[in-house]
């Protein structure tokens, strides 16, 4: 059995160890969503959404997005 599993990622094949989640492959695909800084939106291949701990199978689309929604109570000017 394999370790490293391939899975998609907005259209790009990303290997991520077995056992990783929906969170850990959108990093794969973009650190920038491992850092926090922006909400990331996980849906699947059908545009469900997706529990970013889900954890993923072989061949598992997914569709990472970032928010550009501001957490509420923050001002745009600050």
């Amino acid at each position: 059995m394999k370790d490293i599993i391939p899975v998609f990622v907005n259209g790009q094949r990303v290997e991520v160890p077995r056992g990783a989640t929906a969170a850990d492959a959108a990093a794969g695909f973009d650190p920038a969503f491992a850092t926090g800084a922006a909400a990331v939106a996980l849906t699947d291949a059908r545009g469900l959404p997706v529990a970013p701990d889900t954890v993923l199978v072989t061949g598992d689309i997914l569709r990472a997005a970032a928010s550009a929604r501001r957490a509420a109570g923050t001002d745009a000017d600050s």
